[in-house]
């Protein structure tokens, strides 16, 4: 089992821990260096943009897309988006991605507050396997 930290925006993290919000939708313009790296069971940390990381779910089902179309983002928006929750902007604007994956959520709960040290951009980060994470000691995994 891998674990991650997903840092999204207060709006997103609001819906999933109300649980209407059950998919995680991440699109990349190149190949996503999440496929093949977030599997069914894999732990995940939520973390709010420029916040702390907050709550915690389990990966339930990922499906990943190695050919994206604007035709097939749309296929996608229309299927689930009831899901997922996005924007029409939002949507719009991921018309150009190529690759990604949909992150099913199970288990989403609160824990208490943790303030990481995380200087880069990345939206979204492979912790790796174990328990050997200070993160991880500190909400009881």
């Amino acid at each position: 089992m891998n674990y991650h930290v997903a840092i999204l925006k207060k709006a997103y993290l609001e819906l999933i821990l109300s649980g209407r919000k059950t998919i995680e939708l991440r699109l990349s313009r190149g190949r996503s260096p999440l496929i093949g790296r977030v599997q069914p069971g894999d732990g995940l940390f939520l973390k709010v943009s420029a916040g702390p990381v907050c709550a915690r779910a389990i990966v339930a089902d990922v499906r990943c897309y190695e050919a994206l179309t604007p035709a097939l983002i749309a296929q996608i928006k229309q299927q689930y988006n009831d899901q997922i929750l996005g924007g029409d902007a939002v949507w719009e604007g991921m018309m150009d991605r190529k690759s990604g994956l949909l992150v099913w959520l199970r288990e989403v709960r609160p824990i208490r507050l943790i303030r990481i040290e995380k200087k880069d951009w990345r939206a979204w980060v492979v912790l790796g396997k174990g328990k050997d994470f200070g993160l991880l000691d500190r909400t009881g995994v």
